[in-house]
């Protein structure tokens, strides 16, 4: 946390961080499919990073970033979501692990997002965002 990024701002900058590094090591424990109980744990902590995201959006809009940033963190947030909870029944079988890339994918550009508007918030003008 520098020493004008508000405190929001850095929960949730915190909050994508932690729970993104713990998702990225579910995610490689329940990728091959021998830790399927992990993957209620997963989604809780997927959601959990969604709404952090919009958290920092709307942290982002009252300072006063540029609009396009924060719709891109909203819509990015939806779609990786609507992933989450949909892969299970997407390509099946062998092809499986492509709806796997994409959802990894999706939640890494989550993570960056996140880190950008986090960036972005403390640099605006209006950074007292309470």
């Amino acid at each position: 946390m520098t020493s004008k990024q508000p405190f929001p701002v850095a929960i949730l900058q915190m909050t994508v961080r932690i729970v993104g590094v713990a998702l990225i090591i579910l995610g490689i424990l329940v990728w091959p499919g021998t830790r399927d109980g992990l993957i209620p744990v997963h989604t809780v902590l997927g959601v959990i990073l969604v709404l952090a995201l919009f958290g920092l959006a709307a942290q982002a809009a009252r300072a006063g970033v540029n609009a396009k940033g924060v719709w891109l963190a909203v819509v990015w947030g939806l779609v990786t979501a609507a992933l989450g909870v949909t892969q299970q029944n997407l390509l099946g079988g062998a092809s499986h692990w492509v709806v796997q890339v994409l959802h990894l994918f999706l939640g890494l550009g989550a993570i960056g997002i996140a880190e950008l508007l986090g960036a972005n918030t403390t640099r605006a003008p209006t950074a007292r965002v309470h």
